[in-house]
């Protein structure tokens, strides 16, 4: 077995007993991202020097007895997270030579656990996209099929995790952007409670909806990052000051007196016949390790993408208002004015998505409609987080598709804006929630492409979503495909 198909303990078992040294395991990764990312554009930059010379420092901790979890493990990071002298892009051409001061919270709190950075990873632009095809550096292909998109907006993150180029990765998820393509990939995706992990010195796209979480190739590992990273800080106005329970805990076998909800709105007509197919054997795979199901109802699943769409881009135009070429940003060399150095700058360093819902955004905070859409969506957006809280008074969690089909083809939505923002249609409902949600493997379509189950929790509630994907991984061998490249 090579040293980068094994897992953060397997890992860590091995560097604790100098049964291996982090040189190697970090050449081993350098080594896979080499031999593959030529074929899956899932790194934007790769940080060589800089992990060589980290494994060096960690191995000499390791000698010295000063050992933690993650101490010589690499890991990689979506290219939103922000990383001291590291060049930081969100995959756009406006922040193509912005390198920070700082560090993000959740990768400090790796940091200081030991892990080592491999590279930041592709991603649709400034995270707006459900394909990874709108990003600056060319579109990230899914290691599973090459001609098929990874998902998005942390498509770089899912593909390089199922190409194993990386033991584990932190993604965001603003509408589904770690549970989608984390199911189209065919790997764990873990989208915790808003406020649950700080988002601080993480570029912000929509700051009422964005959420860091881990992705890996098992539960355990999701798990242990999650604990890492979760908990209060400070700098972050959204982070909750609410005690992190111990997630590992949470890793059991069986479901016996678990009450599962089926929410009717999610098994519906247009649902892929292989996904249908997967979520049944799902079923049946839970009532054995001893869960009991109830159907239940999401009155207002049906409004949730309309909403999502008022409520994200409102805030994405107010966001992305700060990249106007005066500090950080891309700066036009053309403009002859102040005025024509913005509008030159703006137009020249957004990518076409990214415009069209800084435009939509702007004009639903526009006078005369903010009162008609945005404060019309903040009041559907209650409704959706109420039918999720009245659903948790009667069961545990929740079993729902994570898409409507597997990966499509590259180019294939790219000109039917609506068809793409269609594809989060059973992830959009948790963001606005402000709740907790899994992506865990579960099949495989007619193609070999992988098919995810999500499980949605109450919110704070990810010991319970942890365990029930699990006890599922646990029973099943699908989280055991790899992607052959």
């Amino acid at each position: 077995m090579e040293l980068f198909e094994l897992t953060i303990k397997e890992l860590h078992e091995k560097l604790k007993n100098r049964d291996i040294s982090s040189v190697e395991v970090t050449k081993s990764y350098l080594e896979r991202i080499a031999a593959t990312d030529d074929k899956i554009n899932a790194f934007v930059a790769v940080t060589e020097k800089e992990a060589l010379r980290a494994a060096e420092d960690a191995d000499k901790k390791i000698a010295a007895g000063n050992m933690d979890i993650l101490t010589g493990i690499p890991v990689a990071l979506k290219d939103i997270f922000l990383t001291k002298g590291i060049r930081t892009t969100c995959s756009s051409k406006m922040l193509e030579n912005f390198i920070p001061p700082y560090n993000a919270t959740a990768w400090e709190k790796l940091e200081k656990k030991g892990a080592i950075l491999t590279g930041k990873l592709n991603m649709d632009e400034f995270a707006m996209g459900s394909s990874c095809e709108t990003s600056a550096f060319g579109p990230t292909k899914n290691p599973w099929n090459l001609n098929c998109v990874p998902g998005g907006s942390s498509g770089g993150s899912a593909a390089a995790v199922a190409a194993q180029q990386t033991v584990a990765t932190l993604g965001t998820d603003t509408g589904g952007s770690i549970r989608q393509p984390a199911s189209l990939c065919g790997c764990i995706g873990l989208k915790p409670t808003y406020g649950r992990v700080s988002r601080y010195g993480v570029i912000a796209f929509a700051s009422s909806l964005d959420q860091v979480g881990p992705m890996a190739n098992s539960v355990e590992d999701c798990a242990i990052i999650l604990g890492i990273v979760a908990g209060f800080d400070q700098k972050d106005s959204t982070s909750v000051d609410i005690p992190v329970p111990d997630y590992e805990k949470s890793l059991v076998k069986d479901m016996k007196g678990v009450k599962i909800g089926l929410p009717k709105e999610y098994f519906i007509d247009g649902l892929d016949s292989a996904v249908q197919k997967a979520m049944n054997e799902a079923i049946a795979v839970y009532k054995g390790l001893g869960a009991e199901f109830k159907e239940v109802s999401l009155p207002h699943t049906d409004y949730a993408a309309a909403t999502y769409y008022l409520i994200a881009t409102a805030e994405a135009s107010s966001n992305l208002a700060r990249y106007d070429g005066v500090r950080f940003s891309h700066r036009s060399g053309e403009a002859e004015s102040l005025t024509e150095m913005y509008c030159k700058s703006r137009a020249e360093g957004f990518g076409e998505e990214v415009k069209r819902r800084i435009m939509l955004g702007t004009y639903a905070l526009s006078s005369g409609y903010y009162d008609a859409y945005y404060l019309k969506a903040q009041k559907v957006r209650t409704l959706i987080m109420q039918d999720f809280i009245k659903n948790f008074e009667n069961v545990d969690i929740l079993l729902t598709p994570v898409t409507p089909t597997p990966a499509f083809k590259i180019g294939e939505k790219s000109n039917d804006p609506l068809q793409m923002y269609l594809s989060d249609i059973f992830t959009i409902p948790v963001n606005l929630a402000g709740t907790c949600g899994i992506s865990v493997p579960a099949g495989l379509s007619r193609d070999g492409l992988p098919i995810g189950l999500q499980l949605i929790g109450k919110p704070f509630g990810e010991e319970s979503i942890i365990r029930g994907a699990y006890a599922f991984e646990q029973a099943t061998e699908w989280h055991k495909g790899r992607a052959r490249l």
